[in-house]
């Protein structure tokens, strides 16, 4: 036999009020980590000697980023 409690005026086995905690219990957990964050990579620092390099540096990056994409995208 099993256990039975009235709920809403119905009566619920207690197999199925376990049933649902766990439904519950486990797709609460899946929902709020589900899904791995977008990670942002660190580039490392520009350790230029002036404020040009710098810039080139920087500028350089950039330009070989966007290459870098348009021929994924192809």
């Amino acid at each position: 036999m099993v256990q039975q409690y009235t709920i809403a005026g119905r009566q619920i086995g207690s197999h199925y009020l376990a049933m649902a905690t766990l439904t519950v219990l486990f797709g609460g957990i899946y929902a709020s980590t589900g899904g791995a964050a977008k990670k942002t990579l660190a580039t490392p620092p520009i350790n230029a000697s002036s404020s040009d390099e710098a810039d080139f540096i920087s500028k350089f990056l950039e330009t070989a980023d966007a290459d870098q994409k348009k021929k994924e995208a192809h």
